[in-house]
């Protein structure tokens, strides 16, 4: 028997809908998602009323939402949108019977736990899959740096833990590095490894690079930075982005070693998707096994990049059946 519900994705700008069932096995299908723009809507039971109405009128009594951002406490609040979510009101105000609430890069870790192999192309380590059990490690650069942890049960069970992981303490290991972190510094007391390996970091990676060749920089925007990088238009803007992976090859090493992740990695979101390419053909696999004494450890790990299109809303409904259909 199959169950299905309403799995929503909300961000800064956009909120993602979609209907989803669950299977009796556990397997989750979805249709394709509506996306609205917070900016359109009052709240987000205005926004949920519009999908109503687009959907015929009527909605399944359960739902699960993925939430840029912290969900504990009584009220959610948005970074970059004014929505409020009171969650004792949830059901009362959608008019459902059950809902379920994650952290958006919880729910990543709750796809990685359900998606099929097929879900997952290979970076670096072995090529063989995710192991079935134990502990993996789940992280994204976006506009910051998503880390989560999953372990797996013997009995097909698993738990997710949402992490602050992405504010680890950046270790620089050669002298570009070095100035990376002095750049960095004179903003921030403390760096954190989110400076450097998120979306945004790559305007002082290149800017960093440039001072060091005595360059006068051309380029402020980040998004101009990563295109022309990714597109080898610019030789310094593609500089910066292979520095990138490279950086993001070490933390995501740091992060295994931290967390027993020793069954494997997987790198999500979509900057991690668009890298794809340049992930596998940049130092990435190199640094993030260079562990000194466990190095031989680190190249037994197979780490994966995600690239199922909409991981926010897939793993909200794998949630929701965690919490709800057990």
């Amino acid at each position: 028997m199959s169950t299905q519900i309403v799995t929503v994705d909300i961000g800064g700008t956009h909120a993602r809908f979609a209907i989803a069932d669950i299977a009796g096995d556990g397997t989750i299908t979805m249709e394709e998602p509506t996306t609205l723009h917070t900016e359109d809507h009052a709240s987000f039971q205005t926004a949920w009323e519009d999908f109503r109405e687009r959907k015929g009128g009527a909605l399944p009594d359960g739902v699960s939402m993925a939430i840029a951002g912290p969900t504990g406490g009584d009220v959610i609040r948005f970074t970059n949108n004014p929505w409020i979510i009171r969650p004792a009101l949830v059901g009362e105000k959608l008019g459902v019977a059950h809902h379920t609430i994650v952290n958006d890069f919880e729910a990543v870790a709750h796809a990685v736990a359900r998606l099929p192999e097929d879900c997952f192309t290979h970076l670096a380590g072995p090529e063989e899959p995710l192991s079935p059990t134990g502990r993996l490690s789940v992280l994204g650069p976006g506009t910051g740096l998503g880390v989560a942890h999953l372990y797996r049960e013997p009995d097909g069970r698993y738990r997710v833990s949402a992490t602050e992981g992405g504010h680890i303490d950046f270790a620089p290991l050669d002298q570009i590095e070095d100035a990376i972190l002095a750049r960095l510094r004179k903003r921030h007391t403390r760096v954190s490894v989110e400076r450097v390996v998120a979306g945004p970091a790559i305007s002082d990676i290149y800017e960093t690079l440039a001072a060091m060749e005595k360059r006068a920089t051309t380029e402020s925007d980040d998004i101009e930075i990563w295109t022309k990088g990714m597109s080898g238009e610019d030789s310094l803007c593609a500089a910066a982005v292979d520095r990138f992976c490279m950086s993001l090859g070490s933390v995501a090493g740091d992060i295994a070693l931290a967390q027993g992740g020793f069954g494997g990695v997987v790198i999500a979101g979509g900057l991690g998707f668009r890298l794809r390419d340049t992930l596998v053909s940049s130092g990435f696999a190199e640094r993030f096994a260079a562990k000194g004494r466990f190095q031989s450890l680190m190249a037994k790990i197979p780490v994966k990049l995600m690239v199922h299109p909409q991981p926010g809303l897939y793993g909200a409904a794998a949630a929701y059946a965690s919490q709800h259909l057990k």
